[in-house]
């Protein structure tokens, strides 16, 4: 009978031990790399940089003159504001950031006030050319999760997508102004994908789920099929699936439209950590496109923020965390990307397209 207990008490102490173990949340579950490899601590950039996709996070002229230091710091010669906005809105926000002549350009978004009416092409084609004057150089960021361009202010345009017959005024006077287009497309895979112990993506895809139930929603690759149409339809416009067109998983999608359509670019902004996990695959991407791609963060603007993406871009380091950034609990790798390809990303193609001198 002793024996018996000694017995009961040793399972129930090692089913407690296991039990713990499977008691940790994964939102707390937070690896600190065991590996003593290399680290690569990077103080600026190699080569000068335009980020092509920020927003206004700064919102005093104390908090842009910070933001500035720091750009200055880290070598960003410029940075985009995608703003979303049109009207008096748009307005204030760019006579903020106007006043650091040279450092931002400020981006507008289109006004959908109306869409649904008779005419109101014409008056958000007046309001783009309005802004246009104010001194927007570019549209963005627009976005379609599913439901429709939801991301310009100050109306969002439930069941209109991009390559929607009502949009095609609007990318056309795009193309005639010079404003490229930057648009977030879609959402990563995992967040379609059941929310189970299977779901690679799961610490994000349960905060960012995407309800495929919605039968009057466009999933993923319908999503990319809008895209599609709406750059093969406006050629003389430029268009910037930003974040990889959120086809991470499978870049190849994004591939197959690059080599398709010379109009269409794709910024790396908030993707990193989504592609950095396989620096093989992403590396021979980087180098086949290199053309094409543009340097984004979307991420504001620590200094933190920065030193992670060039760590990233131009170290090889190997398994490395950046879960308080990212949210993923992947382990990261360094590209090792050659100087002629990070002087592209970083600032040749941004060049290219914008005229910047």
């Amino acid at each position: 009978m002793r024996a018996l207990l000694l017995s009961i008490v040793l399972i129930v102490n090692v089913f407690s031990v296991v039990m713990g173990q499977e008691d940790i949340l994964l939102k707390d579950y937070n690896p600190k790399s065991i590996y003593k490899t290399h680290k690569t601590v990077l103080e600026k950039a190699k080569f000068p940089v335009i980020d092509m996709h920020s927003h206004a996070y700064a919102t005093s002229q104390e908090e842009i003159g910070e933001w500035v230091k720091t750009m200055d710091k880290f070598g960003i010669e410029k940075t985009i504001i995608l703003t979303k906005l049109t009207g008096k809105a748009f307005d204030s926000v760019y006579n903020i950031y106007a006043k650091y002549e040279g450092r931002f350009e400020v981006w507008c978004g289109f006004d959908y006030t109306g869409y649904a009416k008779k005419g109101w092409a014409g008056k958000a084609v007046q309001e783009l050319e309005r802004c246009y004057e104010v001194g927007a150089r570019g549209i963005g960021e627009l976005g379609d999760k599913g439901e429709g361009l939801l991301y310009s202010k100050p109306t969002a345009a439930y069941d209109m997508h991009i390559d929607d017959e009502r949009m095609k005024p609007l990318l056309e006077k795009c193309g005639e102004l010079g404003m490229p287009i930057n648009i977030h497309i879609a959402e990563p895979i995992w967040m379609y994908e059941p929310i189970d112990v299977y779901n690679d993506g799961l610490m994000n895809a349960a905060d960012w789920q995407i309800d495929t139930s919605n039968k009057d929603l466009l999933l993923h690759s319908e999503l990319i099929g809008t895209l599609e149409n709406a750059v093969k339809a406006n050629p003389g416009t430029t268009f910037i699936a930003c974040h990889f067109a959120n086809c991470s998983y499978d870049l190849g999608i994004l591939g197959k439209l690059l080599d398709h359509y010379p109009n269409l670019y794709a910024d790396i902004s908030a993707r990193y950590a989504e592609t950095a996990p396989v620096p093989r695959y992403t590396k021979s991407f980087y180098e086949k496109y290199q053309d094409r791609l543009l340097y984004g963060t979307d991420m504001g603007f620590d200094a933190s923020m920065y030193e992670i993406t060039f760590r990233i871009l131009e170290t090889e380091d190997e398994h490395f965390y950046a879960k308080e950034l990212f949210g993923y609990h992947w382990s990261l790798y360094g590209l090792g990307l050659s100087d002629a390809v990070l002087k592209k990303i970083y600032y040749e193609n941004a060049k290219k397209i914008r005229n910047y001198e």
